[in-house]
């Protein structure tokens, strides 16, 4: 279909520039055409799980001309947002709820009596997440019209047997078949003759239809099962989308695409180009290298750990290369543990393994970890298991925005009784912090680093919980992590000016030692505290909270992301827009000596 051609070149174009996720958008082109050739978006409420493979929807939605700002700053967002278009129903970043979303809107529809529909559209890998059962077993139940559309993209839901099978999956959505069945549950059904003999040919042909075909789950679910079907036959789709609204009831359709479908690069290499950043359309290369950055240093300090230790094991939740974790699953198969979209059920089965004497690692987003936050207090930390959290992406992320900025796990990780939150500023305090969380701290302990690589501070500053980077007595500053590079740009421009900044490092978060903050702010009588985190039961409350009760006062700034959510844009962008680049900050500590702007 030339309309879909079309589509696949925008969307190659658009990525090859501003980077994205293109092999699930690529997968799912003619899925997304079939679906606006039956369903009017603007009413009918079309829910994307992920929300990767939703390039083709935002251009037939009348965003075409604003793909070029694709995930830039002010631009259009790499996911769905109903802010953006009145065609995006919901918003999506995290996986496993767009059943359990798509019921909410279904059952509100019912309610209020109005005429519209309403599909969930999952890949696979959102089948990893128990979130998407708990929503597909209420919604088969509810008997509600509603239309699951599973993109089962590689990994095949169940493996159908054989020829057999795959000739009677055909029959069974052919128009005719499909209108006789219609038929046939009408005519049967109205009589008490007719709905007895119903009831048997109905057990004898789903007894014989469980033996051979993928649907059985689905079906004991409540759902009308149709497929699987060819993901890339526009008038089949069109015509089986039609025949599932139509049916006024829970319907899941099974649709087989192919992940990076039309680009040879990407149908080869699907992981490689699901997120990938600039690159040559003629040659599939990636322009910018990754290099060297935290999720690969990470990645060998564990497997040097691992080398040593037998007890070492590395868990993750669909995220090997992201977190780095290539090399140890390469090295340790035994020991490497991908549990899918599934963060709760990882960090549950990390304390049956820490229970049971092994040393789990969990390499796991920032953003991911929010999902399993019941589990880190009821299965880890109540216990006091030793539990090693890795926790990449922390801070701002980029471009992929106000869903995957890990800004969040600061505050929550210090409810968690026992917990010990490790923050290194440089690859060699990621090792040396990684190797100190495994073997000198008790109970759970997180070691949290940001996405991309190191500053100019590349020093690795020891096993202390805060150390003085810079002697002053006019103001002082506190950071942890990568933002101690900021911290110490802005104290070179305070000392250009003649005010002497105090710059302390703190190493270790969660618990808090603030005696070197306490006794830096009874001299300076000024802190700023800077932080790449959501404003709320940040460590600049907690620190002001412990000079209050040690009777110190002062003058007192905090910078950090806010209270809100930020939005897409380069992780520099975002860092301007919240205030914590070196000038800004210096600005700010400026105001907090009482000289104003300059």
């Amino acid at each position: 279909m030339a309309l879909c051609g079309l589509l696949r070149a925008r969307i190659l174009d658009v990525v090859s520039h501003t980077g994205g996720h293109l092999a699930s958008s690529l997968g799912a082109v003619e899925l997304i055409v079939a679906i606006h050739r039956v369903f009017d978006t603007g009413l009918d409420r079309l829910v994307f799980d992920v929300g990767h493979q939703c390039y083709a929807h935002k251009i037939l939605t009348g965003r075409n001309a604003a793909m070029e700002t694709l995930r830039s700053f002010g631009g259009l967002a790499g996911y769905p947002k109903p802010t953006e278009s009145k065609t995006d129903a919901f918003v999506a970043g995290h996986a496993s709820n767009s059943v359990s979303v798509a019921l909410g809107m279904a059952r509100v529809r019912t309610l209020q009596k109005k005429n519209y529909s309403v599909l969930a559209l999952l890949g696979d890998g959102a089948l990893t997440g128990g979130l998407a059962y708990e929503g597909l077993s209420d919604a088969g139940d509810s008997g509600e019209p509603l239309i699951v559309i599973l993109n089962d993209n590689g990994m095949s839901i169940t493996k159908s047997v054989g020829g057999v099978a795959d000739h009677l999956a055909r029959q069974r959505l052919k128009p005719q078949y499909l209108r006789f069945k219609r038929g046939y549950r009408k005519v049967m059904g109205a009589t008490p003759v007719g709905r007895g003999i119903y009831k048997v040919t109905h057990k004898v042909k789903t007894a014989i239809k469980e033996t051979l075909l993928p649907c059985s789950l689905f079906e004991d679910m409540g759902f009308t099962y149709l497929g699987p079907v060819d993901g890339h036959d526009v008038k089949r789709l069109t015509r089986l989308l039609k025949y599932a609204r139509d049916l006024k009831g829970p319907v899941l359709l099974h649709v087989r695409t192919v992940k990076g479908k039309g680009y040879s690069p990407a149908e080869r290499n699907p992981d490689q180009f699901h997120g990938v950043g600039r690159f040559c359309v003629e040659t599939g290369e990636v322009l910018k290298g990754s290099g060297t950055n935290f999720s690969s240093v990470f990645g060998q300090a564990l497997c040097r750990l691992a080398q040593q230790d037998p007890k070492l094991c590395a868990v993750t939740a669909a995220m090997q290369g992201g977190t780095g974790l290539d090399g140890f699953a390469a090295r340790f198969p035994d020991r490497f543990f991908d549990v899918g979209i599934a963060e709760g059920h990882a960090v549950a089965m990390a304390a049956g393994m820490a229970k049971q004497g092994m040393t789990p690692v969990f390499a796991v987003y920032s953003t991911f970890l929010q999902r399993a936050y019941d589990m880190l207090i009821h299965d880890v930390a109540l216990q006091g298991l030793h539990v090693v959290f890795a926790i990449d992406r922390a801070g701002l992320v980029g471009e992929d925005g106000e869903t995957h900025h890990g800004v969040f796990d600061v505050a929550f990780l210090d409810t968690v009784p026992g917990m010990t939150v490790l923050c290194p500023s440089s690859y060699a305090e990621l090792e040396t912090m990684l190797h100190r969380a495994v073997y000198e701290v008790d109970g759970p302990v997180a070691v949290r680093y940001p996405r991309g690589g190191q500053g100019d501070y590349q020093d690795d500053s020891g096993p202390a919980e805060a150390v003085v980077l810079r002697t002053g007595q006019d103001i002082t500053l506190i950071g942890y992590g990568i933002t101690i590079n900021a911290l110490l740009e802005c104290a070179e421009r305070l000392a250009r000016e003649g005010i002497q900044a105090e710059v302390i490092k703190l190493n270790t978060i969660t618990p808090l030692d603030a005696e070197l903050a306490a006794a830096s702010v009874r001299k300076t009588e000024r802190l700023l505290v800077a932080e790449e985190v959501a404003s709320g039961n940040c460590v600049g409350q907690r620190l002001a909270a412990d000079l209050l009760e040690r009777g110190i006062s002062a003058r007192l700034a905090f910078v950090n992301t806010g209270s809100g959510f930020v939005p897409h844009g380069s992780v520099s962008q975002l860092r301007t827009l919240c205030g914590l680049d070196g000038i800004s900050l210096y600005q700010k500590a400026l105001e907090v000596c009482g000289h104003g702007h300059h």
